[in-house]
């Protein structure tokens, strides 16, 4: 199964902020009816993971990492087939 963790940006009243809504890479607002990115999260498919913070690239990193440890498989496999080697 794949699993996904789309980025989401959101307001500071908890709206979203579209996709249209072009930003500096500060969070600053360059479209005229945005009041400007709060915070970006991401949560994941699987349903045990979620990351919401102020800083975009930091969510996008944590995500990245976490479906990294998906594509590794689970960690009883991983342990089991690491015991099995020896």
């Amino acid at each position: 199964m794949a699993f996904r963790a789309p980025l989401t940006h959101h307001h500071a009243d908890d709206t979203l902020c579209p996709a249209n809504h072009k930003h500096t890479s500060s969070g600053k607002p360059l479209h005229p009816d945005c009041p400007g990115r709060a915070y970006t999260k991401a949560v994941c498919s699987c349903g045990d993971w979620g990351k919401r913070d102020c800083g975009k690239g930091y969510v996008n990193e944590c995500r990245r990492q976490h479906l990294a440890n998906h594509a590794q498989g689970p960690k009883v496999l991983r342990d089991l087939l690491r015991l099995a080697a020896f």
